[in-house]
């Protein structure tokens, strides 16, 4: 029997030198080579290069969450109390002889309620102004105690209280009218117009419109497989992931790096989700089975960025253009608050760049700020660092928290996009603190909310806030898969209620 050796892989050869060589090893490495065979200084850690990855906590500070079992959450809104609106002096002396003695009448024409809101839930024809209301009219000629004499329709005529007549002023949506009372004779019944007396009550009750708002849950889904032979493989490094867990089981690592990354998914969409209209491209087929139609509300979500647009307020000031300017532009944010009726207290969620204008613009309120440091103002010790950074403040009747928000500043996030788009880019976003009292439709009666909550899909069989489960076979075989597979799934949608408290900043 012959013994053969092909290629000399028995490393049979001696060495008559004191050295390593090829022909002494088993080269496992055919591209690194045994150039490398001394040990190197191995660095098993994982470098956290890029600090805390993950971008989710934001809903978890400023809301809640609640169960739902419906495909879409309705909720309705108090509107004003007090009836306001824009117009315009549509005639100084068209108005009707109502027998009052007064013949240059003004007439005024209604356009809009004072939010603008023609169309959306209120006609001009529908406003609440009757026949011997007392009002306020303002425009640029001045400001004017009226009397309602007629009322037809979008048209009213109004007697001056301090003059004969009013000027026309026929500028669109130029002109305010405020209702701050009426004025009855004695024995005057309701009439439909002043100086007639009728003996019908014709002068029609106020009631209040009814406003609701509403969203749809959207389905999100991902899963990370790995094959039943790479389980078991070892590696060199040691990894680490968001949620504290290592090892040296890489597997483990893309798998927390999968979940991680779905997490965040879940809070980029609700901030940056948007409904479908009728003329989108998002098929509705494509997301509804047996779906035929784009239907508004067929796909997506309205999220808060989205709600803020449509519903609340928006501001392109305190831009760090110079502290003066800076706060002039936040007192105008604050004047729109009072506008709205806004919770006094609010949290703050801005970047960088906006962040350091405000710390500017608080800054500069130190009167010492130009000669040196004030300690005192700041808070500060001669023996410790100087601290610039203001995490809260106070100004006029408002608290402000602000906090920096790590996804307006991740060039991985949205921090990339605000860069590639600057005209467009997202700022901040100012949010109330609190609750708000609202009518659950689902209830039928009133709850205390905070004003951003997120509605999740659950019952008594099924909860889909956050849904895993593993198939294949390993572990617990369920599946003839030489795999395993982490499975994630959620549904859920964002609440945004009273979105004229919130202000995004762009």
């Amino acid at each position: 029997m012959a013994i053969s050796n092909p290629g000399g892989l028995l490393n049979s050869v001696a060495s008559h030198q004191k050295q390593t060589l090829a022909t002494n090893y088993i080269d496992f490495n055919q591209d690194m080579g045994w150039a490398q065979q001394y040990l190197p200084d191995l660095m098993e850690k994982e470098a956290e290069v890029f600090g805390p990855r993950t971008i989710s906590g934001f809903l978890s500070q400023v809301g809640a969450e609640e169960s739902m079992q419906a495909d879409q959450v309705i909720w309705s809104e108090q509107g004003r109390l007090h009836l306001s609106y824009k117009g315009n002096v549509s005639s100084a002396t068209a108005g009707a002889n109502t027998g009052t003695g007064v013949t240059n009448i003004a007439q005024i024409t209604i356009e809009d309620d004072i939010d603008g809101n023609v169309g959306a839930g209120f006609t001009a024809a529908k406003h609440g102004i009757r026949v011997n209301d007392t009002i306020i009219v303002s425009n640029s000629d001045g400001v004017f105690k009226c009397l309602v004499t007629v009322v037809a329709d979008d048209v009213i005529d109004v007697a001056p209280y301090g003059q004969s007549a009013l000027s026309a002023n026929t500028v669109s949506k130029a002109t305010t009218i405020l209702v701050y009372g009426s004025e009855f004779g004695k024995g005057q019944s309701y009439v439909a117009a002043a100086g007639t007396n009728n003996t019908t009550d014709v002068r029609g009750a106020n009631e209040p419109a009814f406003k609701t708002f509403s969203n749809k849950p959207v389905i999100m889904k991902d899963y990370y497989e790995v094959s039943g032979s790479d389980t078991a493989r070892i590696g060199w490094v040691e990894t680490t992931s968001e949620s504290g867990s290592s090892g040296y089981l890489w597997y483990l690592k893309a798998e927390a790096d999968t979940r991680a990354r779905f997490n965040d998914y879940v809070e980029m969409a609700m901030l940056e989700g948007e409904l479908a209209l009728a003329a989108s491209e998002v098929q509705g087929s494509t997301i509804l089975p047996g779906s035929t139609t784009n239907a508004t509300n067929d796909a997506g979500t309205e999220g808060l960025f989205a709600a803020i647009e449509s519903r609340g307020n928006i501001t392109s000031g305190v831009t760090g253009v110079n502290a003066a300017t800076d706060l002039a532009e936040f007192d105008a944010i604050l004047a729109e608050f009072d506008k709205q009726g806004a919770i006094e207290e609010n949290m703050m969620f801005v970047n960088r760049a906006t962040s350091l204008a405000m710390d500017d613009m608080l800054a500069s309120m130190n009167s010492y700020g130009a000669g040196g440091t004030s300690y005192g103002v700041f808070n500060n010790s001669e023996d410790m660092a100087l601290n610039l950074g203001f995490s809260g403040f106070r100004r006029g009747s408002y608290d402000f928290y602000k906090s920096d928000f790590r996804y307006l500043n991740d060039l991985a996030t949205r921090g990339g996009i605000n860069a590639a788009s600057s005209a467009n880019a997202i700022r901040g976003v100012m949010v109330p603190a609190g609750t708000s009292t609202v009518y659950d439709q689902m209830l039928g009666k009133n709850l205390k909310r905070p004003f951003l909550h997120v509605r999740y899909r659950a019952s008594q069989t099924d909860d889909r806030r956050m849904k895993t489960w593993v198939t294949g076979s390993v572990g617990a075989a369920t599946s003839a898969l030489d795999a395993m597979q982490i499975h994630m799934l959620t549904e859920r949608c964002l609440v945004t209620q009273g979105a004229n408290n919130f202000m995004l900043m762009k």
